[in-house]
């Protein structure tokens, strides 16, 4: 009788062994599945920013345009008055150079919002959402005056955030391309996006509102998938997975997309408690 029990002993001891054995081998096994998706997730992020750098120094490009036109026609004039032996007033020169200065002066701050907006951040800060929104608007507000997109910004709410303040403005600079890009290839008239920012049921919400009809994938959560681009075949697809992405991980919120009565409207929730 006490060999039986000490053979049923035994037999307990080495199968909790193989259990235990199983189980740090499993452990194992998930810890490197999530190091895999948290690699293959940088991957993305990487690639989402090499594809929009391209987007980038074309939008640098619209950004300066209009500036150096407005350099050119500050000298042009003193060029022909100097050839013509025009007499030039000391005030029309003072004007000029304080005209160039505030261009000037412009020109930098766009190269430090591009610089800013591609720095790799190490540390969560406060920052107020109308600042990564103006951030935002001013990256790729050249494109929406080219082809005369109006842009209506209403705040009903602007308290402070805690997070990364770049990948937030990332967020927001890839689903306003997302309008711009359709409102354009669907040549829709009158294109219009609103931004609007309140505070509804305990979250922060700032939502993200076109005219040019909605989404038309079914379901409408595809548009988040990694490298889905039915509707923009030039786009990298990564733009609005990686910010549905973003606001997960790093700001313990939420990106929905649904259509209203004219067109998508995008919104990331986030939790007031956790600002």
């Amino acid at each position: 009788m006490r060999q039986t029990k000490l053979d049923e002993f035994l037999l307990l001891e080495q199968e909790k062994s193989v259990l235990e054995l199983q189980n740090e081998e499993l452990e194992r096994r998930v810890q490197e599945e999530v190091e895999k998706s948290r690699a293959k997730d940088q991957l993305m992020f990487h690639q989402n920013k090499l594809a929009s750098m391209g987007e980038m120094i074309q939008n640098i490009a619209h950004q300066w345009r209009q500036p150096l036109m407005e350099i050119s026609s500050l000298f042009i004039p003193l060029e022909a008055s100097l050839e013509m032996d025009i007499k030039i007033s000391k005030e029309d020169l003072i004007e000029r150079i304080k005209k160039l200065h505030e261009i000037t002066h412009y020109m930098s701050h766009t190269i430090d919002d591009f610089k800013n907006y591609f720095a790799k951040e190490k540390n969560k800060v406060d920052f107020r959402i109308s600042e990564q929104i103006n951030t935002a608007v001013t990256i790729i507000g050249s494109s929406l005056k080219q082809h005369k997109i109006d842009l209506d910004i209403i705040i009903k709410s602007n308290p402070l955030v805690h997070g990364y303040k770049n990948e937030y403005a990332q967020v927001l600079i890839n689903i306003l391309t997302n309008a711009n890009d359709i409102l354009i290839q669907r040549k829709i008239k009158n294109p219009k996006i609103i931004i609007k920012i309140e505070e509804k049921y305990d979250y922060l919400l700032v939502s993200v509102m076109d005219n040019a009809g909605g989404v038309k994938s079914k379901p409408l959560s595809k548009v988040f998938e990694p490298f889905y681009t039915k509707e923009k075949p030039n786009g990298s697809g990564l733009g609005l997975f990686m910010s549905h992405l973003i606001v997960s991980n790093n700001l313990n919120g939420e990106l929905d997309v649904k259509n209203g009565s004219k067109g998508a409207i995008f919104t990331i929730s986030i939790p007031i408690n956790n600002i």
